[in-house]
C-alpha cells in the first residue's frame, strides 16, 4: 500500500510574504530589532513629508546620517505614497491652525493646473501653504516616531526570537 502524499503547506499570505518574511530576513542578517524598529519609525515619518518628490531624498539623507537600512527606507517610502497624498491636506489644515492663518481653498486640479501654468507663480501663490504644511509635519515627526518605535520594539524582538 502506498502512503498518500502529505498535504501541501498552505501558501503564505500576502503580508507574510511581503512584510514578515523581509523583516525576519533582516533580523537573521544581524540587524537588531531595536534598529529595525527605528528604521521603520523614522522611515514612516520621513515618508509622510507633505511635498511630493522629496521623500526619497529625505529618507536617503536621514538614513545615511543615522546609518539606517536604505532598502527598507525606500520600500517603506513607496508603500506610504498613498497615505502621504491623503495627509497633505491634513498637514496644510493643521499648519493653518498652528499659524492661525485663513484656510486657503485647495483642490488637486487647481494645484496641478497652477503648477503647470507657471511653477514660479505657483510658489508665490502657495508658498505659505507649504510652510504651514511643513510646520505641521515637523511638529508631528516626534509623535509619529514614538508611536511606531516603542510598540514595534517588542513585536520585532518576538519576531527575532522566532527567526
Amino acid at each position: 500500500m502506498t502512503a498518500s502524499p502529505a498535504p501541501a503547506a498552505p501558501r503564505p499570505s500576502f503580508w507574510q510574504r511581503r512584510l514578515i518574511a523581509p523583516l525576519r530576513a533582516q533580523l537573521t542578517q544581524g540587524v537588531t530589532p531595536d534598529r529595525l524598529a527605528l528604521t521603520l519609525a523614522v522611515g514612516t515619518a520621513c515618508s509622510l513629508l507633505p511635498f511630493l518628490g522629496f521623500t526619497a531624498l529625505l529618507n536617503l539623507g536621514v538614513g545615511l546620517a543615522l546609518r539606517l537600512n536604505q532598502p527598507i527606507l525606500q520600500v517603506l517610502n513607496q508603500l506610504l505614497g498613498p497615505l502621504q497624498l491623503v495627509l497633505i491636506l491634513a498637514y496644510v489644515r493643521a499648519g493653518e491652525w498652528i499659524w492661525r492663518a485663513e484656510p486657503v481653498p485647495l483642490s488637486i486640479p487647481t494645484l496641478v493646473a497652477a503648477f503647470r501654468a507657471d511653477p514660479w507663480a505657483f510658489l508665490e501663490r502657495f508658498g505659505l501653504t507649504g510652510v504651514h504644511a511643513a510646520t505641521a509635519w515637523f511638529v508631528s515627526v516626534p509623535l509619529i516616531v514614538a508611536v511606531l518605535y516603542y510598540p514595534l520594539r517588542p513585536v520585532l524582538r518576538r519576531l527575532a526570537r522566532r527567526a
